[in-house]
């Protein structure tokens, strides 16, 4: 696959977690949860989504959903969702992580820290133990406490796919623990939060961790849109780029499987002020 856009800067710092969880299998959310979770407000469906991330700007006329960094603010009078990089760290926080949350950084063999290969200055977090996430969960949760300070009314947390690039060291159970952790955080301000990729992981997303919604990067490149469908409903939005489509985006939206909220950019997301900006949407 190929690797997804990614906020270009910006700090991810982030909350407390409300309870550690253990490596094994995790349970069904409880009843308790699903009170918490029905107080959120979910993404409209069938909406037309723009995905800023490169960059924050007026979003084109008929814009009803929008997704920013977390260092953005949301966009006026439309539904927000706020960009959390909640399994690997961000390029600006390198020192950071590297002088004082070293031990929360995974190593290799040699104690090396282990980095995304496309994306060489974000180390992945070390999810492996319930101490490092419940640690991990109260630092990444204080960037969920701003999501909702700032009046986001969902998050995406990305990279829940890190335990693929681990090299053995992390696991999907590991992940899913962690995942449950933010997804508590994020329920407790009164945010939706968003699956972000891992399509194989989509029924365990939801039962498991508590995802409201899914947010896909080329799931139809991939073939891979009904993966989150079948489990989220019309609750998935699905980002296309226009260097890597599988046909036209006419394609793309004639599919029956592709999500009604279907949007199409550029690689970096650029703002519209740049030559390379491109957006569309089904």
């Amino acid at each position: 696959m190929t690797f997804p856009a990614r906020a270009l800067a910006g700090t991810v710092l982030a909350a407390a977690a409300l309870a550690a969880c253990v490596a094994g299998p995790l349970t069904s959310t409880s009843q308790a949860d699903d009170v918490t979770a029905a107080a959120v407000q979910l993404p409209p469906v069938n909406a037309v989504l723009d995905y800023q991330l490169g960059a924050a700007y007026a979003p084109p006329a008929g814009v009803n959903l929008v997704t920013r960094d977390s260092t953005a603010s949301p966009a006026a009078g439309l539904y927000s969702i706020c960009y959390v990089n909640g399994f690997q760290t961000q390029p600006a926080d390198r020192d950071v992580w590297l002088n004082q949350r070293g031990h929360l950084i995974l190593k290799d063999s040699s104690g090396k820290p282990i980095i995304d290969p496309n994306w060489p200055d974000e180390f992945l977090l070390d999810t492996s133990t319930s101490a490092k996430r419940t640690e991990l969960a109260s630092i990444i949760g204080r960037t969920i406490d701003t999501c909702a300070s700032k009046g986001f009314k969902a998050v995406e947390v990305d990279n829940l796919d890190s335990y693929l690039r681990a090299r053995g060291k992390l696991s999907v159970n590991n992940n899913l623990a962690y995942a449950k952790l933010l997804a508590d955080r994020s329920h407790s301000r009164n945010l939706a939060i968003g699956q972000k990729n891992s399509a194989e992981q989509a029924e365990r997303g939801r039962s498991e961790v508590g995802f409201d919604f899914a947010v896909s990067e080329e799931c139809h490149r991939w073939e891979e849109c009904s993966s989150y469908s079948d489990v989220y409903g019309a609750h998935v939005m699905d980002v296309e780029y226009t260097d890597d489509l599988r046909g036209t985006f006419e394609d793309v939206c004639d599919d029956p499987d592709t999500p009604a909220t279907t949007t199409l950019r550029d690689r970096y997301l650029v703002g519209p002020n740049d030559p390379d900006y491109a957006f569309d949407h089904c």
